[in-house]
């Protein structure tokens, strides 16, 4: 069998539900009053540690005919947890919930494993001690014991763009007296504001990158549909493109405008792409579409600060397709993800140089010539426990003919456990 047959990907797929959106269901849901329901929930490591969070802060929580199901209990609701909160390793469970609790009216502490122990906590905490939340840490990491007092709102701008700070200032802010005012000097996705204005339209208003948080109406429980994530998708709309042969079609992907960085890169590499939206039911509703992708000669690309929100957990990949490109591309302006996982920029240039990948790390970003062919040096690759950098190493090793190992692959089940089983079913 030839090498391009061997490993070229062809067929459809769905992937899993959107890891973003699967947390911020179960939060919203959890300080609503009533019963919502949630179709095509992320059952990731990450998103498991959420669900359990809330369970152990007294939400009843279950899954019926495929659907989790949760029973909110309203903004004051929530009850001590009689004992830590572990967020295993999920950093968007524990930026999120640290907003939450501190406005609380009681305390909680929260705990993690060794990986996220090491991420620094006070881009979150910093900001929600000027709305006078307490708060003591490790240095500034987990654990981390929150001590839930009354809030008031400030106006705040974010120095970077984040998310998960973001996320955080609004949920501490639904507590508050007062109005909350937060400005992003770029947008950063926006799921958490897209899901308040579903479950309370009253508390949120947003202008341009301005978002105003009006505390004190009451949120009511919704039906929600996550639509497939679109940074796992990203994987496979990368392998797509570089494997020779290739052509897939991934249905349901969801294409938030915040999020599809990705989609804009391989456009501008002259990648073969075409996108059949789905009709959304009204403008909150997270949009999502039908890819198809088939591979193809890619161009250079360069991407800075401003075009990294959209992007940030796909630079590993994006470093990947400027590793097949004609040319030399560059990313700069992303040294958020020296705080991920692992410090995603030191790991990316120490495996890819194992590869043979012609690729210079910079403080904020890389330097890669994509002419250059990968002169293999060593097959004993690391996902230094970071799901996304496994992934990202799969896939390259669908160019390399030698067998190929990564060390702590199962870090993928943070995010896709089902990875290793899609990957089989687009190459037979």
């Amino acid at each position: 069998m030839a090498e391009q047959d061997r490993t070229k990907l062809t067929g459809r797929i769905t992937v899993p539900g959107d890891k973003s959106i699967s947390h911020r269901s179960i939060i919203f849901a959890a300080i609503s009053t009533g019963v919502t329901t949630i179709d095509n929930f992320l059952k990731s490591a990450d998103c498991l540690s959420t669900m359990q969070a809330f369970k152990d802060l007294g939400v009843k929580i279950d899954e019926r005919d495929g659907q989790v199901v949760v029973t909110g209990v309203g903004l004051k609701g929530l009850t001590q947890s009689n004992q830590p909160l572990d967020m295993g390793n999920s950093g968007t469970s524990t930026r999120l919930i640290t907003g939450l609790l501190a406005g609380q009216h009681f305390d909680s502490t929260l705990v993690g494993d060794a990986s996220l122990s090491k991420r620094p906590m006070a881009r979150v905490t910093d900001p929600i001690s000027q709305m006078r939340a307490d708060f003591t840490s490790t240095e500034n990491h987990l654990p981390l014991t929150v001590f839930g007092r009354p809030l008031h709102g400030i106006h705040y701008r974010l120095p970077v763009a984040s998310a998960q700070v973001k996320s955080a200032i609004i949920l501490a802010a639904l507590q508050a007296t007062g109005d909350t005012v937060i400005e992003e000097p770029t947008a950063s996705r926006d799921h958490t504001e897209r899901m308040l204005a579903a479950f309370s339209p009253a508390s949120i208003d947003r202008e341009d990158h301005k978002i105003t948080i009006h505390p004190g109406h009451p949120l009511t429980a919704q039906h929600v549909t996550v639509p497939g994530d679109i940074s796992s998708a990203a994987f496979w709309l990368v392998a797509v493109a570089i494997v020779p042969g290739s052509s897939i079609t991934i249905e349901n992907v969801g294409i938030n405008q915040t999020r599809t960085g990705i989609l804009s890169v391989l456009k501008q590499m002259g990648a073969q792409l075409a996108i059949q939206e789905r009709p959304q039911a009204n403008e909150e509703t997270e949009p999502s579409a039908d890819i198809t992708i088939t591979a193809s000669a890619l161009k250079p690309f360069e991407i800075g600060a401003e075009e990294i929100p959209a992007l940030v957990d796909e630079v590993p990949l994006l470093a990947l397709l400027a590793a097949r490109a004609d040319g030399v591309s560059r990313i700069t302006g992303a040294e958020e993800l020296r705080f991920k996982e692992s410090d995603r920029l030191a790991v990316v240039a120490e495996e890819f140089h194992k590869l043979g990948i012609a690729i210079e790390e910079l403080p904020d970003g890389f330097v890669i010539d994509g002419r250059k062919s990968w002169q293999v040096q060593n097959t004993d690759l690391d996902s230094h426990q970071d799901h996304r950098i496994a992934m990202t190493l799969k896939i390259a090793s669908l160019l390399v003919p030698e067998d190929v190992t990564i060390r702590d692959f199962d870090a993928v089940n943070i995010s896709y456990p089902s990875f290793l089983a899609d990957l089989q079913r687009l190459r037979s």
